[in-house]
């Protein structure tokens, strides 16, 4: 079994349908699932973060670190405030 796991969940993670700890029966399957939340996070959440994903013991962390360098765009969901 291979897992998706969201590190740390900020506000937006909070806010949005998207699910933490997810269980896949294949490896493939997790890390087309953790590539899409990321890609999902960086372009649909506030930006006051980037979004990676790394593999760890056959799971995939998302991760996060600060915005360097792109341009704040509130989501408008309420937590950029």
């Amino acid at each position: 079994m291979n897992q998706v796991i969201v590190e740390k969940e900020c506000s937006c993670f909070k806010k949005s349908d998207l699910q933490n700890n997810l269980v896949f029966d294949s490896k493939d399957k997790a890390l087309i699932k953790a590539l899409r939340m990321k890609d999902k996070m960086n372009q649909e959440f506030c930006r006051k973060h980037d979004f990676l994903v790394h593999e760890k013991d056959g799971d995939f962390i998302i991760s996060f670190a600060p915005n360097n360098g792109n341009e704040f765009v509130c989501c408008g969901k309420g937590c950029c405030d």
